[in-house]
């Protein structure tokens, strides 16, 4: 029983990092209709300005310390990405308004290898390290209910309760604040939004902004656990089963998708690895996204879309 709880937390805490990617692409999705495939490359173009800016900046100041050099390195990614998300939408997107998704899709993917190509040439194209201070030690919990206790990390429970707060807060932001039901009527119909006076410009910028900040964050997590490396990008392709599961629109679909994702290979890597040999913790979402799309394509809280022709 200890067993499958240590591994049950495991899963829990690396699906909210799923998640937090997840995130990025529902709230561009929900506001503009566009499926972002660059949102892996914001993640990794943010955590390569984290890494550089903290090495940078007591080079500059002369000030060595941590928590200096990481909040002074966060505020200077955060307006960085702010100002990548605001060219995006103002250089391109704005004027792609009303085509085709492929013709989206593609503007997507070309912002993807140009933001790889930008953060290579400012920032350059070695293996960088975050060190956000966050504990890397195991930690032995509940010994007085399981003998020997349960194995956590506490880098991952650190990172899901960050990723945690990131979500709480979006929640709030968009229940109780004036933007955030702004941002939900642009979703529901853009053109009812736009009669009753709501900007559509302005809402996709602030988007956009906040989907810079989503992929902030996600690429300070997963480059304080893994490094900072162009391989980074892959972690969006590790959300796309986790936002087909919980659906494209829906932000709480995106919060119990990747915790199904995290969950599911994490056990399907304990108990059914040994059975079908080692991987399966790579396919397995996969697997189960092929499944949803095969008998419930818009995914647990996806809006239903029925043509009537």
């Amino acid at each position: 029983m200890a067993f499958f709880l240590e591994t049950l937390l495991g899963g829990l805490m690396t699906g909210m990092l799923y998640a937090l990617v997840a995130l990025g692409f529902v709230l561009i999705f929900k506001a503009s209709g566009v499926f972002n495939f660059a949102q892996g490359a914001m993640v990794l173009f943010a955590a390569l300005a984290m890494a550089r800016f903290s090495e940078w900046i007591p080079k500059w100041t002369g000030i060595s310390n941590l928590w200096f050099a990481n909040g002074t390195a966060f505020l200077l990614a955060g307006i960085l990405m702010f100002a990548v998300a605001w060219l995006i939408e103002r250089l391109v997107l704005r004027h792609l308004v009303n085509q085709d998704t492929a013709t989206l899709l593609m503007a997507t993917l070309g912002i993807t290898y140009f933001l790889e190509g930008l953060g290579q040439t400012i920032f350059g194209s070695d293996i960088y390290k975050i060190d956000i201070g966050m504990p890397k030690d195991p930690a032995f919990i509940l010994e007085s209910m399981f003998e020997g206790g349960i194995l956590v990390n506490k880098e991952d429970v650190v990172a899901a309760v960050i990723a945690a707060a990131l979500v709480v807060a979006l929640s709030l932001f968009f229940q109780k604040t004036k933007t955030g039901r702004a941002l939900r009527a642009v979703a529901d119909d853009h053109q009812a939004a736009q009669s009753i006076g709501i900007p559509l410009g302005r809402i996709w910028v602030i988007v956009w902004c906040v989907a810079g900040v989503v992929a902030l964050v996600a690429g300070m997590i997963w480059g304080s656990k893994l490094g900072v490396q162009f391989s980074l990008t892959t972690v969006a392709l590790r959300a796309l089963p986790v936002i087909i599961l919980g659906g494209l629109t829906s932000v709480p679909g995106a919060i119990i998708g990747g915790l199904i994702i995290g969950v599911g290979e994490k056990l399907s890597e304990v108990y059914l690895g040994p059975f079908v040999g080692g991987g399966i913790e790579i396919w397995f979402a996969y697997v189960l996204a092929l499944v949803f799309l095969l008998f419930r394509p818009q995914g647990l809280f996806g809006e239903k879309i029925i043509d009537r022709v």
